[in-house]
């Protein structure tokens, strides 16, 4: 029976092992104990603290096909590979100091085995040389774990730790105020402090750190999330690697993409409820029972991804079905909305898996490449309700995004309303519709066509057009005459060059309705009526009655 016990935090499981004294056989030699770690526990830097708390001793074998392993990970520029070389690196100190012997042992794994490493062909080759000598396995790998006590084996199993309560170096740097923390080799730590919109940088050490210091902050980072319920390394490429770690998005960058070491992490200061935007009726009705294709837009730190949350939230709280798609997955939300990585999805696969379930919202954070676009596009076209959040500086920025993707006659039924967040409040609302028209500032009637119109969803005041000419797709501000004194203007001014004319104004469009005996009268102030068209930026129309 395996014997589980706790300290300092880490859960700690053994099979027939009976602590880290050498044991004594029949004929009184002492044996000493021998332990062989995977891959797993030496990138988690867990094997030099068992070491150092006196909970093992004895000999410690690293198995060639580790070394290759992590190697090859650090030629890849993956800080899991740095970690696990670090760690050897601290073994190999304690070995100096005569507190463990080591070894290095082992075949060097061949090409084929290197190429199925996820298939698990490096952990039979260290388990079975494990096997072999009689050595006790340490993994934090559940499989390789029950694979080696199915074979008879003493294990060591580090399970991943079920809650992340220990401090990191880096939390030291944030308070309720901070939102981001920039730590960069070669200069001070600074620190981003205020709310989105209004902040201030705070120099929060006096001095540069080195290379070395950054590097033990962003290993200690990376074990961190190795060993947390809570976190995830999203992406690990060559030159950089994108941590979640519980509320703390961090991203770590080095040599060759960087010049130096840089971690720079980010957490949202506040957590916001939708009521907490107060906002408008007529918006929350609109949200209630209209928009679902929805973009929320928005320079980078304005907020977009705290309003997204408090909004599936709110959808989530009213009996829908929410699922999320993140990278990474920065969201804090309740159980009963999952969360998805893109990063760890294959090509389809959360198309497939999205179309099986019908959520009633997706929420889309972030879109940034063709396929996620196109992912957002098929899913909404499906009937699923879409949510999603996309830099951009201005709230037509975003419809934009989505020009050159889509035929413009889909757009309205790919996004119903666009949400622009500035400075953390929503600062406008647009809604898109349909319809046949003449464009506003084009005289011939045979030149009407579809075309997209762009209203502010609040005041229902028309903003932009959007529409084909020739073979261009173009977006047309629209200089509106909505406001009451503007149109009376127009009107007034009309009404004094055609005494007796009922003048109606829409949009940029102005009616004249004049009787039959007055059309003679009329025609010879048409040249003044069209040079009001070019002062005042409107389309003019003359309607005989009577």
């Amino acid at each position: 029976m395996a014997r589980k016990t706790k300290k300092n935090g880490i859960p700690f499981s053994n099979e027939n092992y009976g602590g880290c004294d050498s044991a004594v056989n029949i004929t009184g030699t002492t044996i000493t104990p021998i332990y062989v770690p995977d891959t797993s526990v030496l990138i988690e830097g867990i094997v030099s603290k068992l070491v150092e708390e006196g909970r093992i001793s004895g000999k410690i074998i690293i198995h060639k096909a580790v070394l290759s392993e992590l190697e090859n990970q650090a030629n890849q520029g993956r800080a899991t590979g740095y970690a696990g070389l670090e760690e050897v690196k601290k073994l190999r100190k304690l070995a100096e100091q005569g507190i463990i012997e080591l070894e290095v042992a082992g075949q060097r794994p061949s090409i084929n085995e290197i190429r199925l490493a996820r298939s698990g062909a490096i952990d039979a080759l260290i388990r079975d040389y494990a096997y072999e000598v009689g050595a006790t396995l340490i993994t934090s790998d559940r499989v390789q774990a029950l694979v080696a006590e199915a074979m008879g084996m003493s294990v060591i199993y580090i399970p991943p730790r079920v809650t992340g309560l220990e401090k990191l170096h880096i939390e030291q740097f944030f308070d309720e105020n901070t939102m981001s923390v920039h730590i960069k080799e070669g200069a001070p730590i600074i620190a981003k402090k205020g709310t989105p919109g209004n902040w201030a940088l705070v120099e929060l050490s006096s001095s540069p750190l080195s290379r070395e210091e950054v590097e033990k902050i962003a290993r200690e980072i990376v074990e961190a999330a190795k060993r947390r319920q809570d976190g995830f390394i999203e992406i690990d490429r060559e030159g950089s690697t994108i941590i979640q770690l519980g509320n703390y998005r961090i991203v770590i960058t080095r040599p060759p993409l960087s010049e130096g070491w840089e971690i720079t992490a980010v957490r949202p200061v506040k957590k916001l409820r939708l009521e907490d935007y107060k906002l408008p009726s007529k918006l929350l009705h609109r949200l209630e029972l209209k928009a679902e294709g929805i973009l929320i837009a928005g320079a980078p730190g304005m907020g977009k991804t705290t309003f997204a949350q408090a909004l599936a939230e709110h959808y989530a709280s009213k009996g829908k079905i929410v699922k999320t798609i993140e990278s990474p997955r920065d969201m804090s939300l309740p159980p009963q909305i999952t969360q998805y990585s893109k990063s760890f999805a294959q090509l389809g696969e959360l198309h497939d898996i999205l179309l099986l379930s019908r959520p009633d919202y997706t929420v889309f954070d972030e879109l940034r490449t063709d396929e996620d676009f196109k992912l957002y596009i098929d899913l909404r076209l499906a009937g699923i309700g879409m949510i999603g959040v996309v830099h951009a500086t201005s709230p037509i920025d975003a419809i934009q995004r989505f020009i050159r993707r889509v035929d413009i006659g889909m757009l309205p039924s790919i996004i119903d309303t666009v949400i622009f967040i500035d400075k953390g409040s929503v600062s406008k609302v647009y809604g898109l519709r349909m319809t046949v028209k003449l464009p506003t500032g084009l005289r011939e009637a045979d030149l009407a066509r579809p075309v997209v119109e762009v209203r502010d969803a609040l005041t229902d005041e028309l903003e932009y057009e959007i529409y084909t000419f020739g073979e261009q797709t173009v977006v047309v501000p629209v200089r509106s005459i909505q406001s009451p004194a503007y149109s009376e203007k127009i009107k007034r001014v009309i009404e004094r060059m055609v005494p007796g004319a009922q003048v109606d104004v829409h949009d940029n469009t102005v009616v004249i309705n004049v009787p039959r005996i007055a059309a003679r009268a009329l025609m010879k102030k048409m040249k003044k009526i069209r040079k009001l068209e070019e002062k005042y930026g409107v389309t003019i129309r003359v309607n005989m009655i009577g």
